[in-house]
């Protein structure tokens, strides 16, 4: 019975419990050792209460899951706090990311939202570009097309930001766990080539993209996403780049210095010009901070993702790193069923052989779709 009358009660209430404890058998103490002569009632009584009370303890340590066994509630290292810009995200008192949520642009040109910049390696360097002099449409971390059809009509190019409205119209701040959160972002794809009688720009696709970030581990951090795009329209279709290449999807543009490291599945894999296969995780590690000091980051792709394993677009100098979906052929997006992509980064200190990304791969495979609650 005693469990279950006191599974909501509080820190407090425990520490109250521990101050009765201590009243009641310190004059035990003194009973047992000093006043022998006293009736046993007595003696029964105060044993009574150190057995009732020590059952309550008890009781409620087991049924406070969120204490320490110092009795104190653990706090959430990871927080997430919205500005006016987006929302900044914080171990600790350590930088992870910014997501950026209003449009900004260069000069009035390759406009953008939606989209992570910077992106922080674990001993502070950034990780990222946004705006770089040799493709100024890249931006950090992101996920965009160069095809986007309603029937025979291409709207807008949100690869290249250009004529193309990112709609943000809902952020949610959730938790899953006393060590993650997670950011879930509602988004309308819009474009001013799509319009009605009056002039105002019409919703043709409906974004829903999570966010999740775990606490450190080590020397490596997870970052997890769940993109999922929805048509709100018939015929709509999603595709890469026209050209062999076919780039397109899951994108991030992080610096390339001299000796970066490529390495896949089976190995060191060398940049082509083409899309290569090199297995679900490809791993980037180098001086990327600029400080002399070796970090890195991986991509996995999880294998629920269409086109597992897909393949890759990799560059060693002045461009992106992109896991291609669907490629130079468009796919069409469904309006009952979303079509959804799930990437996982592992940033990390060293370089690949510091991290067993086999292993991490197959926990990501093997992990759940998480069902998050509210903040």
């Amino acid at each position: 019975m005693i469990p279950h009358l006191f599974k909501k009660t509080s820190y407090p209430v425990v520490f109250l419990l521990k101050e009765q404890m201590k009243r009641i058998v310190r004059p035990l103490s003194y009973l047992v050792i000093f006043r022998k002569d006293k009736s046993m009632e007595h003696f029964n009584r105060s044993i009574s209460a150190i057995l009732v009370t020590s059952a309550i303890f008890i009781a409620l340590s087991d049924c406070s899951p969120n204490m320490s066994q110092a009795g104190i509630k653990t706090k959430n290292p990871i927080n997430i706090s919205k500005t006016e810009q987006g929302f900044s995200i914080t171990e600790g008192k350590e930088k992870v990311l910014f997501y950026q949520r209003r449009h900004k642009s260069m000069d009035g040109k390759y406009t953008r939202a939606n989209y992570i910049h910077p992106l922080y390696g674990l001993d502070g360097e950034i990780l990222t570009e946004d705006f770089p002099a040799d493709h100024p449409h890249h931006r950090g971390v992101f996920w965009a097309w160069h095809q986007v059809w309603l029937d025979d009509k291409k709207l807008g190019d949100n690869w290249a930001a250009q004529d193309f409205f990112w709609d943000v119209y809902d952020a949610e701040i959730l938790t899953i766990d006393s060590k993650s959160r997670a950011l879930k972002l509602h988004v309308y794809w819009k474009s001013p080539d799509l319009t009605d009688t009056d002039g105002k720009q019409q919703p043709f696709v409906k974004e829903t993209t999570t966010i999740r970030i775990h606490h450190t581990e080590g020397d490596i951090r997870k970052i997890d996403f769940k993109i999922e795009l929805l048509a709100l329209k018939d015929n709509m279709r999603l595709g890469g780049s026209e050209d062999a290449k076919g780039y397109g999807g899951f994108t991030t543009r992080i610096p390339l210095p001299d000796g970066l490291e490529f390495t896949g599945t089976n190995g060191p894999v060398e940049p082509t010009n083409l899309s290569v296969e090199a297995g679900p995780w490809l791993d980037f590690s180098g001086n990327l901070g600029g400080q002399g000091k070796k970090s890195g980051l991986a991509i996995l792709c999880h294998s629920s993702s269409p086109g597992y394993p897909q393949r890759w677009i990799l560059r060693r100098k002045g461009s992106a790193q992109n896991p291609v979906y669907p490629g130079r052929h468009p796919v069409s997006l469904s309006r009952e069923k979303p079509l959804i992509l799930r990437y996982r980064l592992i940033i990390h200190r060293g370089d690949v052989n510091d991290v067993d990304l086999d292993r991490l791969q197959t926990e990501y495979n093997n992990s759940s779709d998480p069902v998050f609650n509210g903040k």
